[in-house]
């Protein structure tokens, strides 16, 4: 399974979604919010919250949480979450659960993180529909469970959130919770890796090196382990460079092989240090100057 931390809390994009209604001062913030002038959100909220209102009680925990526009300040975060999560606002449920579960502002109690995430999770919230799975899965403050598991992750996957697309393609591939299904474990992995995520990037490039739920293709198998290894997943690094060492899927490149070996090997991995040093010995000089300069040159592009 894909570790899910750290996972994102339930911010602008589901609140932008759900403003209809809103207050004329909570949409003052609101337009404050997002043009970044924090302190004025803050400002517009607060009085709202201490007078009850809980999507102005969960923007205030919001921002303690991120420290935007306050100091930053998880147990002040804890107290706002936890007053709008009891009028059973169910995106506080969600980030009320998530900082039991990290221990943010709070000791890290996994059996307090489901019993928040399960209430918001009922009401459809994806994050935490996502984070509980996985806890059934991994047996986090309740008893391993792949198939609740999967039950979980499936409701979350359908709403689109890439992690749950990708841990329900891994529970597919093995027959974990559910029946071993490569072309399903295939759905759900090109499902995450058309919206960016590198894991099932990964994880599709091998599908197809293997033809796995799909005709074997190492051309699509290459460019998959390419959108992965250029967001810096070390696996897919290091079977594209395989893949350019022997000319599969793409032309055989030395140079380019090189610079995926290297990149991994930096990182202590055994084989791709091993792989590294064999193709440099077959590479003229200009070649590994080339190398060593779009190494270089990729670690700069990437750099933070």
């Amino acid at each position: 399974m894909k570790n899910p931390l750290p996972i994102l809390y339930t911010l602008a994009v589901l609140l932008l979604a759900s403003t209809e209604g809103w207050c004329a001062d909570l949409q003052k913030g609101w337009d404050a919010f997002n043009n970044g002038n924090y302190t004025a959100a803050f400002r517009e909220w607060k009085p709202l919250a201490e007078q009850g209102d809980a999507k102005a009680r969960f923007l205030v925990g919001m921002m303690y949480s991120d420290g935007a526009g306050v100091p930053l300040d998880h147990k002040e975060a804890i107290t706002w979450y936890r007053l709008a999560a009891e009028q059973a606002y169910a995106l506080a449920q969600n980030n009320l659960g998530l900082m039991y579960y990290e221990g943010q502002g709070v000791i890290q109690d996994y059996t307090m993180a489901r019993k928040w995430l399960q209430l918001s999770a009922e009401q459809d919230v994806p994050e935490a529909q996502f984070l509980l799975g996985w806890m059934y899965y991994k047996g986090q403050g309740v008893p391993y469970n792949y198939k609740e598991a999967a039950q979980w992750l499936r409701l979350a996957a359908d709403q689109g959130l890439a992690v749950a697309q990708t841990n329900l393609g891994l529970m597919y591939l093995r027959g974990q919770g559910i029946p071993q299904d490569h072309k399903e474990a295939f759905k759900w992995f090109r499902h995450a890796a058309e919206q960016g995520d590198g894991t099932a990037q990964t994880n599709l490039g091998l599908m197809y090196l293997k033809g796995q739920g799909v005709p074997q293709d190492h051309t699509e198998a290459a460019n998959w382990y390419w959108f992965a290894a250029d967001q810096g997943v070390p696996s897919a690094q290091i079977r594209l460079g395989m893949m350019y060492e022997y000319g599969r899927g793409v032309l055989q490149d030395y140079v380019s092989a090189y610079m995926w070996y290297s990149l991994v090997a930096a990182q202590g991995h055994k084989i791709a240090t091993e792989r590294r040093d064999i193709i440099e010995k077959k590479m003229t000089p200009s070649q590994r100057e080339k190398a060593q300069q779009i190494t270089r040159e990729w670690l700069e592009k990437h750099r933070g």
